[in-house]
């Protein structure tokens, strides 16, 4: 046994030296290989990096595209400023010639366990070579250049220097390179000024700006910062006083309006899209002289900002958006916040429905666009949903309450689809859910977080795309400086919706602009469907929206505040009217094709009335009880109706009162009643229902014929009743009279 592990000891370490002995050998010939590289000093000091940017017709956007830095000088930071630095990102800064052997050793081991790449053991000299100089991709030969690059940084520069360049060209956020452009847009101060709180939020944002963003995910961004806070302690920089203090600070933000319109802007949104794509930092693309083409129609970017620009948002944050349907394409974007609107997710309040609940609903076959559903108080696993008017209607179609967002209807049809199917429909669309978005009140809107516009409006691009769905982007392809093509966007569509639950469920968001929440877009007699959203906090908006579409377009406004300060605006309303203008200037000769997978059954509106039950028509049911709908193939009524084919036998209480005859009964609405005196027409009831109470004064005797037309009538004859006495017979007096058939 001793001899067994004394064998497989050394077996392991001979092993273990031949692979460092190789991968040291492959390190230092791949070093050799890249010995050739240099630095440029410009891409530390550059105050802009301008990037170029197009649109469809090959111009450049007029729009601000570079990347301004205001430089901060070292030795005017705060000491705690660049201490919190140190402590999360690199302790030993100072103490290494710019790799750190130990952390390195221990990422390799890492990811040769996980074989990935994912671990990089990065000091801030190596950070600072990867934002300048490399894009960001993870491999081997990528982060051997940038430690061939690292070692010849730390001999060219001191660390004072090495670190004020650093902080000065590293990434914040929000369009942010360099402290003093954070510092500016977070807090509107200079880095200079910045609390231990502050400095410490800084540093703890620049692993993830997105993940720590203190404007989206401030618990998460708290905290961060209280682990840097805590990490400062540890290091001695500051007392436990300094951090209890520190720590209890609120995320503080006060943010610099001075880039709110180029944040917003189409050319920020095709940037940010394109270092994603890249995978590298919006500066390496500029220095790179890489050419963004994008899918930008000017002429649409214009009416979208004429829109927008019509209306008084009252202060608010706003954005619209355009997507082509067919390209899966952003034609025109433009907002206007402090925050990077794309970048936060709202509750889309009941811009959900359609994509969420109905949608789906068609594509199981559990409702058509006549299905009656009841609109009536509910308690579904203790939540008590409200319409916003408070008011129920009783029995309406699932197109009337989509049209006018009734909500008790729509969290029925949720109940019909099943939480996870819907969210596994609206998954495709896009939709990001987390583990607590698993109730009904996801009917209406009720997310964790919710999501951003752009998801929203290529949600809805599935439907005049008869089903098919990609995400929208701006980016069409991007080349190199030479004119190469680096990236090409090509749409991947997927089939969400069948054509024909597609095509039905514009119908009904059609509806919504010919007698619903969107009705004012009616005035346009375009072929337009919508849906409006507003969503509420207590007694106050907070977002309003509305997604319209055309057949080849798709255009949404959303208005709010990022910060959640309440408006006055309800989604029919300003994003309505907004939607309006846009759509003004749209193709006039566009139409929905209908699928060959939809039909058209003629239906009984009398069992749909009566009955709320979907039948079709028979042969006898006259012209005012019929109507034409749409129904999938795959869902079409079967039964027939029996309304209509034989007259029943209706029951009439007649007696006699005062002088007066008065008659009783339960009128039915397929039925016409003509009420006689002999041969004088009395009175005719026809088209209604319920229980009725008539009085005449009949001279002769009363007739009542009823049938379905005036010619199948049925009749029915009502006399006076006679008793024979001992002596004659002799009519009996008025207030005993009886009247028989």
């Amino acid at each position: 046994m001793k001899k067994f592990v004394k064998i497989s000891l050394i077996t392991f370490a001979v092993v273990t030296f031949i692979f460092g002995l190789s991968l040291t050998i492959f390190v230092a010939s791949s070093m050799a290989k890249f010995s050739y590289l240099k630095l440029d000093e410009s891409l530390f000091n550059s105050p802009t990096a301008n990037v170029q940017i197009y649109d469809k017709t090959n111009r450049l956007i007029n729009e601000e595209n570079s990347q301004s830095i205001k430089f901060a000088s070292l030795e005017e930071l705060n000491t705690y400023t660049v201490q919190a630095f140190l402590s999360i990102e690199d302790k030993n800064f100072y103490e290494h010639n710019g790799l750190n052997y130990k952390r390195i050793l221990k990422a390799v081991i890492s990811n040769l366990k996980s074989h990935s790449l994912k671990e990089g053991a990065s000091t801030i000299s190596q950070q600072l070579i990867k934002n300048t100089h490399l894009s960001s991709e993870k491999t081997f030969e990528r982060k051997i250049k940038e430690i061939v690059l690292t070692r010849k940084l730390e001999n060219a520069y001191s660390k004072n220097q090495i670190l004020e360049k650093y902080l000065n060209v590293i990434y914040y956020g929000n369009n942010c390179y360099g402290i003093e452009n954070a510092s500016n847009y977070y807090f509107s101060k200079s880095a200079k000024d910045l609390t231990l709180a502050e400095s410490a939020l800084l540093a703890g944002l620049i692993k993830s700006p997105s993940k720590y963003s203190p404007i989206n995910r401030e618990e998460e961004c708290l905290n961060r910062r209280n682990l840097v806070l805590n990490e400062m302690q540890k290091d001695g920089f500051i007392t436990e006083e300094d951090f209890e203090r520190a720590k209890s600070e609120p995320v503080g933000l006060n943010l610099h309006y001075e880039n709110a319109n180029k944040l917003n802007s189409y050319s920020e949104a095709a940037l940010t899209e394109a270092c994603n794509i890249l995978n590298m930092p919006a500066k390496s693309i500029a220095i790179s002289k890489y050419k963004i083409h994008t899918y930008q129609d000017p002429e649409k970017q214009k009416n979208l900002s004429t829109a927008l620009s019509s209306e008084d948002f009252q202060s608010a944050d706003f954005a619209g958006i355009v997507v082509d349907a067919k390209k899966h394409a952003v034609s025109a974007y433009l907002g206007n916040s402090a925050y990077k609107i794309l970048d936060a997710k709202r509750q889309p309040g009941s811009i959900i429905k359609p994509v969420l609940v109905y949608g789906p609903a068609l594509n199981e076959d559990l409702i058509s666009p006549l299905t009656q559903l009841d609109d009536e108080p509910l308690t579904l696993n203790g939540y008590e949903p409200k319409n916003v008017d408070g008011k129920y209607r009783g029995y309406v179609s699932a197109k009337e309450a989509l049209a006018k967002s009734i909500n008790i209807p729509a969290i029925k049809v949720l109940s019909y689809v099943g939480i996870e199917k819907a969210k596994a429909y609206a998954k495709e669309l896009g939709f990001h859910f987390t583990d607590d978005d698993n109730s009904y009140a996801l009917a209406l809107g009720g997310m964790t977080y919710g999501e951003n516009l752009l998801t929203l409006v290529s949600a809805y691009s599935v439907l005049p795309n008869l089903g098919k769905y990609s995400p929208a982007v701006f980016v069409e392809y991007i080349t190199d400086s030479n004119g190469k093509i680096l990236y090409r966007h090509k749409a991947e569509e997927t089939q969400v919706f069948r054509e024909d639950s597609s095509y039905l469920l514009t119908t009904m968001l059609e509806e919504s602009v010919k007698n619903g929440t969107a009705k004012a877009l009616n005035q346009l007699k375009l072929p337009l469907a919508s849906k409006t959203g507003t969503v509420g906090r207590g007694k106050d908006n907070v977002d309003a929206y509305n997604i319209t579409f055309s057949p080849s377009e798709v255009c949404g406004v959303w208005v709010g505040n990022l910060d959640n300060t309440p408006i006055k605006i309800a989604g029919g309303n300003e994003p309505t009217r907004c939607v309006k203008k846009y759509f003004e200037n749209a193709n006039s000769d566009e139409v929905f094709t209908m699928p060959e997978s939809v039909v058209e059954r003629e239906i009984d509106l009398l069992c749909l009335q009566e009955d709320h039950l979907v039948k079709l028509a028979n042969t006898q049911t006259p012209k005012i009880y019929k109507e034409t709908a749409l129904f999938s193939r795959f869902n079409e009524p079967k039964e027939v109706s029996s309304n209509f084919e034989n007259i029943p036998d209706e029951n009439f209480e007649v007696f006699e009162d005062n002088k007066k005859i008065n008659v009783e009964f339960t009128a039915k609405k397929q039925l016409i009643y003509h009420f006689y005196d002999g041969d004088k027409l009395l009175e005719t009831i026809k088209f209604t229902s319920g229980n009725k109470s008539l009085s005449f004064k009949i001279n002769e005797k009363l007739i009542v014929k009823y049938g379905f037309s005036e010619k199948d009538m049925k009749e029915k004859t009502f006399k006076f009743a006679s008793i024979e006495t001992s002596k004659k017979e002799e009519k009996i007096s008025s207030s005993k009279r009886k009247w028989l058939v």
